[in-house]
């Protein structure tokens, strides 16, 4: 019975890359394209395990990407609002 080639997460890690975290997308990357290679060599397991790292680097970059934008944002309103309030800062 042959198994199903696992889900290699390229695309996302990519975008993940350009518009989040680059050191996770990275390493998204880096893990989601051995996952091909590992399974067309017959190494199920090595492509099994390489694309829940891919998805697992994939995830922490998209998560590091949006607390980095709320963090962004919330010190854009912090200031904006010392601003109106006449603060020195």
């Amino acid at each position: 019975m042959e198994q199903r080639q696992p889900k290699n997460y390229l695309v996302e890690s990519i975008l993940v890359t350009i518009f989040c975290c680059l050191p996770f997308g990275i390493a998204g990357i880096v893990f989601a394209s051995q996952v091909n290679s590992k399974y067309a060599s017959g190494d199920y397991e090595g492509a099994k395990k390489a694309s829940e790292d891919a998805k697992k680097w994939m995830n922490w970059g998209l998560i590091a990407g949006i607390i980095v934008v709320v963090l962004y944002l919330v010190f854009l309103f912090a200031l904006g609002g010392l601003a109106m309030l006449g603060g020195d800062f």
